[in-house]
């Protein structure tokens, strides 16, 4: 699966990158996390990233589902995510992911990434969804009334099975593509068995971090330094 990421890419290199202006207010980001607000580049934007939720809901759900991820072997066929993937495709930016392995009888995270530490794009897919109005507490004329929340547009990573390095560590991993593929995934044109094909471990490092990472309220730049199981 793919539960955090780093993406600590100064905004100007992030858009040369993209070709995509970022958010105004980015920051460094050193833990990524579900359920926060970051940035994408969706299929439908022009020159410019937009913030979103990570943690996917179907527009048709009653309740939030917050998906973080979705598998590549069945996400065209999944009803939950049928309808994004036919037409509400995106870019997730980062430059690292982690994972958690078991080591020296404990779990411990490690950091994947280029080994030359370059951003790269996640597969994702993204939904506005809406919460429904209540059922309980009908206002004085018998109608429903309205939650108060806000449209929530929220993305998923896509996963699939892990290159040689990943797999050590995990048995799935975030799709990532290659520069080249970005443009077709967002256009519907990459076809299935390139997008579920994992880039090459030999591309790839992947060394210990600090177990700070366990928390999403820790986010500083000694999480993506390396350090020594069990320290």
């Amino acid at each position: 699966m793919c539960g955090r990421f780093s993406l600590y890419l100064p905004p100007a290199a992030l858009e040369s990158r993209f070709e995509a202006e970022p958010p105004a207010d980015l920051q460094p980001r050193y833990n990524c996390a579900p359920g926060q607000s970051l940035p994408v580049l969706a299929a439908d934007d022009t020159g410019r990233m937009r913030r979103m939720k990570w943690g996917f809901t179907p527009s048709w759900a009653d309740e939030s589902f917050d998906l973080i991820n979705a598998r590549v072997e069945t996400v065209r066929e999944k009803r939950s995510f049928t309808d994004a993937y036919e037409s509400r495709r995106c870019l997730v930016p980062a430059d690292g992911f982690y994972e958690w392995t078991r080591r020296d009888g404990g779990k411990w995270p490690y950091r994947v990434s280029f080994a030359d530490d370059r951003p790269f794009a996640m597969a994702g897919l993204y939904e506005t969804w809406t919460p429904p109005t209540r059922q309980a507490g009908i206002g004085e004329f018998g109608r429903d009334e309205p939650t108060g929340e806000e449209r929530v547009e929220a993305f998923t990573v896509l996963t699939t099975e892990p290159n040689d390095l990943v797999s050590e560590l995990h048995d799935r991993m975030a799709v990532v593509l290659r520069p080249e593929h970005e443009r077709a995934w967002l256009d519907g044109f990459l076809d299935h068995e390139t997008l579920a094909t994992p880039i090459s471990d030999d591309e790839f490092r992947a060394y210990p971090v600090s177990t700070r990472v366990n928390s999403p309220a820790n986010d500083d730049p000694s999480l993506v330094e390396p350090v020594e199981l069990g320290s």
